[in-house]
């Protein structure tokens, strides 16, 4: 089955008998709504270790192409699908690929024209790539792989029981003497009520409203992200309910101011989330762009591209303004910092989609960012 040592085969392909007809064999079977008849053989070359070789039809068309997968880093020749139909998605080529390479399934690869271009979309068309009937295709493993949901529902479970921990007091935190004890100040409690509502909203959202058009990401974030998350509700956490924290300089008036400015972000901040849920039908990928509908709190779509974004920073300042605390100061610049790297790549996005994109929106600050 080599190449070479066919003498003057075209490189990289097998020479499969003309008279095998897999169908004959068994060996038909559905990859999603497209037929798939395919045999793998190993194929030595000389140049490196074995590639696989894959014969596939897929459906019936009369121009069949080639699809070679080389490795992004080495160059080396992984895999060699025949007999690709040119109206195959990349999807249905990462199925192909996971057949002869089990170890890396469809969510752990990242197919590309270029070995340092960007990832292809798994609804592209072979046939509307800028690619001839033989489509060389460059594969990076992407990692181990993690649903959206389980690391969104991990990251905002830590802090919800972790600051509960705290609130209540449980021993070895502040001393024997103050185990289990309660705070004579009303902002404490009420700081505690709007953090586990803000951790309680997300992971409901996350449940029932989120519609991910990314159905992983790689194991390795949730450490990163979870360390955050946690790290900062334990900080913020241990302050808010010592038993020396003082209240704010101008008591209850600024709780109030803050408590409102909470409230009113949170509530634009889910408003936000649900009309961007509207936009995209359930288990698609198609973007639209977002506009304010009757809700007023979406109103913000007429200045900011991601107001999302824009209601959680507002959110998490007016925690800081109630409970006057610099760990929560430094979570909110935090985040406000990661948001705009967020807003402004999304922003970035829409103005190259949709060229007629509302030119007056700003990324997340309206008028100025």
């Amino acid at each position: 089955c080599c190449p070479e040592a066919a003498g003057g085969r075209a490189a990289g392909r097998c020479a499969v008998p003309r008279t095998w007809h897999p169908w004959r064999e068994g060996g038909r079977r559905s990859v999603g709504r497209v037929d798939c008849q395919q045999r793998v053989s190993l194929c030595p070359t000389l140049a490196g270790p074995p590639c696989r070789v894959v014969r596939a039809r897929l459906g019936l068309g009369s121009l069949d192409s080639l699809v070679e997968i080389l490795d992004a880093k080495t160059r080396e020749k992984l895999c060699f699908l025949d007999k690709v139909e040119p109206q195959a998605t990349i999807a249905e080529i990462k199925n192909l690929f996971t057949k002869s390479h089990p170890q890396w399934y469809p969510a752990r690869q990242s197919l590309r024209l270029d070995p340092k271009g960007k990832s292809l979309k798994d609804e592209d068309v072979l046939q509307k790539l800028p690619v001839g009937t033989t489509a060389t295709l460059y594969f990076r493993d992407l990692g181990a792989q993690i649903s959206w949901v389980t690391v969104f529902l991990t990251e905002y479970a830590g802090p919800l029981f972790i600051y509960l921990l705290f609130y209540f007091r449980v021993p070895f935190i502040y001393g024997h003497r103050y185990d289990f004890t309660s705070s004579r100040h009303t902002v404490v409690h009420l700081a505690c009520i709007c953090h586990s509502f803000h951790y309680v909203k997300r992971l409901l959202e996350t449940l029932f409203v989120h519609r991910f058009s990314h159905g992983t990401m790689p194991l390795r974030n949730i450490f990163k992200n979870c360390t955050y998350y946690w790290g900062f509700a334990a900080w913020m956490a241990y302050y808010i309910n010592h038993p020396l924290y003082t209240p704010p300089t101008y008591g209850a008036q600024q709780v109030k101011l803050a408590l409102a400015i909470f409230v009113i972000c949170q509530l634009g901040n889910f408003s936000i989330h649900m009309a961007l849920r509207d936009l995209r039908p359930a288990g698609s990928k198609t973007r639209k762009i977002p506009y304010p509908t009757k809700n007023p709190f979406t109103w913000l779509f007429l200045l900011v591209s991601c107001p999302n974004y824009t209601y959680e920073v507002g959110s998490w300042i007016g925690f800081a303004i109630m409970t006057q605390c610099l760990p929560v100061a430094l979570f909110s610049l935090v985040g406000f910092t990661q948001m705009t790297i967020w807003a402004k790549g999304k922003h970035r996005s829409y103005l190259k989609e949709f060229r007629d994109y509302p030119p007056l929106r700003m990324p997340i600050i309206p008028f100025l960012l």
